[in-house]
């Protein structure tokens, strides 16, 4: 068996640099950065978006009407793991190999956000979900680093467990975490703010899942609230398995699937737990010297393909993908999809006395821009191996042009970019599609017949972009069996 020496130095070193981090002077001018990520929560679940009128988020309302709303946020994938790692490293996960869940793990040489703010003197913790580590799908990985571990039947493999903690968030820059799902969390501090084992041990948490992360923000908070730091809460939430408390269901009364409700109710407890962190930047004086992005890592899963309506009466505690509870209104498609509703998600941007308060603004923006904008607060030169853009002028004013002259995507068979009001869809080697997303049918008719030059010169600029990937090439597979179903389902694919 290989081991990761530097990695190994790297952890045994990691309480030493939380240590020097603690004792550093504050640098002027850098502000505090938070990174609040939900999980499969569709576009429609802000109340703010007013797209649905069930669902209730105070919190977020006022967070976005003290700042930013973004809507036309996307991320990199439709797929949690891909689309954790664009935002994390601020580069298109594709180009480092990283297109679904089964090429986790993330590779360790990716620069991540906290690698790069600490050079800066920023301290970074990661909180809840962290899922770039090996997994039971990593087939392709196991079978290069771990040459004696054979699959089970349904292709799956057993991770040994010390490959969790060596591509664990401590592995990739950060200082500190509690990370997790739901009751076992891997951490370096406790609830209270108490300091663990720095290298990370094992926590058993009783209580709700989504109280419990924000309990550990808050921790962070409070460990760190007097230097410049770097906080990532990922949420796993309204990811299945759907549960709440009744405190949180009780919000929700009337008639609905429970799933729904169930959903309303995990967003809302998501909401106060906004709330709370926003409470305590006020309480410690730093909330005009945070900056805060509040989005969701891909659209719902509906199940619509499956012949199941978005009302589905299946029981909560099924604890599949079918339907989370949450919506994707108004776009098309869910989570898998390159269709709107898998990769347009929520996005809020709040920087109190930075940005304007109220704000909405449309041109499309990408969760690369994360990592591009924290570089650039935090004075450090800009890399061009970012993907993303530094989005402060832009929503200032300062600058007048859109971010992106166009944001990509690659997913399983679908390939997809976005170049203004223009939408190209490539799926596999079957069809193409093309509309225009600012319109009000956005995706509901193909368009390709009637503008075949714009879709040639949008084939060509994805085309150039695909080629310079790991793998590189445009997708020339035909449909898998659930790629087939959407694509029938929402866009009248024939065979």
């Amino acid at each position: 068996m290989k081991y990761n020496f530097t990695l190994l130095t790297t952890l045994l070193l990691a309480p030493l640099a939380v240590l020097h981090a603690a004792d550093a002077p504050r640098p002027a001018g850098k502000p505090n950065i938070i990174v609040i990520l939900t999980d499969d929560q569709g576009y429609a679940d802000l109340s703010c978006q007013r797209q649905v009128p069930d669902i209730k988020t105070p919190n977020l309302d006022s967070l976005a009407g003290q700042g930013v709303r973004l809507t036309a946020g996307y991320v990199t994938a439709p797929q949690c793991s891909p689309s954790r790692a664009g935002l994390i490293t601020g580069r298109y996960q594709q180009k480092f190999g990283l297109d679904n869940i089964a090429d986790d793990p993330m590779p360790l040489e990716e620069q991540t956000i906290p690698e790069r703010l600490k050079k800066a003197g920023y301290v970074s913790g990661q909180v809840g979900k962290w899922h770039l580590e090996p997994n039971a799908t990593s087939v392709k990985w196991a079978r290069k680093n771990l040459p004696g571990l054979t699959p089970s039947k349904n292709g799956r493999v057993e991770i040994p467990g010390q490959y969790y903690k060596m591509y664990s968030s401590l592995a990739q820059g950060f200082d500190e975490c509690f990370q997790g799902e739901e009751h076992s969390y891997f951490a370096t501090f406790d609830c209270d703010g108490k300091t663990l084992d720095p290298h990370g041990t094992i926590v058993k948490q009783p209580g709700y899942r989504l109280e419990t992360q924000t309990a550990a923000a808050l921790a962070f908070l409070k460990r760190h609230h007097d230097q410049p730091f770097f906080l990532y809460l990922a949420y796993y939430g309204p990811h299945v398995p759907l549960e709440a408390p009744e405190k949180y269901l009780s919000r929700f009364p009337g008639e609905m699937p429970e799933r729904r409700r169930h959903a309303l109710a995990m967003l809302s407890a998501i909401d106060d737990g906004v709330g709370q962190i926003t409470d305590a930047l006020k309480q410690y004086n730093i909330d005009n010297n945070t900056l805060l992005f509040f989005t969701s890592d891909n659209g719902a899963p509906l199940a619509a393909a499956r012949g199941k309506p978005k009302a589905d009466l299946l029981p909560v505690n099924k604890s599949s993908a079918d339907w989370d509870g949450s919506l994707n209104d108004p776009w098309i498609g869910e989570k898998g999809m390159l269709t709107e509703g898998g990769i347009r998600v929520p996005f809020i941007m709040c920087w109190p006395g930075r940005l304007p308060a109220g704000k909405i603004y449309n041109q499309p923006v990408s969760t690369l821009d994360i990592a591009a904008t924290a570089v650039a607060l935090a004075g450090l030169p800009a890399d061009e191996r970012l993907d993303g853009v530094n989005l402060i002028p832009h929503l200032t004013g300062e600058v007048s042009q859109p971010p992106h002259a166009a944001l990509y995507w690659r997913f399983w068979n679908q390939a997809a970019v976005r170049n203004g009001k223009w939408k190209y869809i490539h799926v596999g080697n079957e069809t193409n599609y093309l509309f225009d997303v600012t319109s009000d049918e956005h995706e509901k008719h193909n368009l390709i017949i009637g503008h075949p030059e714009i879709a040639r010169d949008l084939a060509a600029k994805l085309s150039d972009w695909t080629s310079r990937l790991a793998p590189p090439g445009d997708p020339d597979h035909l449909l898998n069996d659930e790629e087939k179903r959407w694509y029938r389902h929402y866009l009248g694919l024939t065979d």
